[in-house]
């Protein structure tokens, strides 16, 4: 007997349900969906805002999150649009993640800085094996590189407030000329 993606979910009693693009028009399955009161992570590949907006109500926007993806394998960057994660964030009232089919790392990195709070990669053994997507896949060693660079470029934006910071002042003690207006 053949089950669909739905009853596996159900069955496992995943935490979140995954629309992947392929199935944003598909206005049954995102109702049925919609009906188990679950979180619901919808990409957005290969659709129009329009299609993205539909998908959106049916889905109810209490428990969404968007995913801005290209669903081309692997995705030309020019494709990636990643200032789409802004671009759906001013207009849902939902998290925004970014799911990536581009070859290299670094991309996937700036979506997370641009605000993309869940990044979806596929994961591969080895990028060299047949399939459609492995060589938009990253290995194990990849994903590794992927999270600490994540992590060091989210702790480098930093907040947004100008201080000096302690590892300045010999610097400023030493190279200014003049003294501030605020020195006293």
């Amino acid at each position: 007997m053949k089950t669909n993606g739905l009853e596996v979910c159900c069955r496992l009693r995943s935490p979140a349900y995954k629309i992947a693009s392929a199935s944003v028009t598909d206005i049954p399955l995102l109702e049925k969906i919609r009906s188990k009161g679950h979180p619901v992570i919808m990409s957005s590949g290969m659709s129009t805002m329009d299609e993205i907006r539909t998908g959106a109500n049916t889905l109810g926007l209490d428990n969404l999150l968007i995913c801005h993806s290209t669903s081309a394998y692997p995705c030309d960057p020019t494709e990636l649009n990643l200032n789409m994660i802004h671009t759906l964030a001013a207009e849902f009232d939902v998290s925004i993640g970014y799911s990536g089919h581009e070859t290299g790392l670094s991309t996937t990195v700036v979506a997370a800085a641009l605000g993309a709070c869940l990044i979806e990669r596929h994961i591969t053994v080895n990028r060299a094996m047949w399939g459609s997507d492995q060589a938009a896949s990253v290995e194990p060693a990849g994903v590794a590189r992927l999270v600490r660079d994540i992590r060091v470029v989210k702790s480098a934006l930093g907040d947004g407030v100008k201080r000096v910071y302690d590892s300045e002042i010999g610097v400023m003690q030493k190279l200014r000329r003049a003294p501030s207006n605020q020195d006293g």
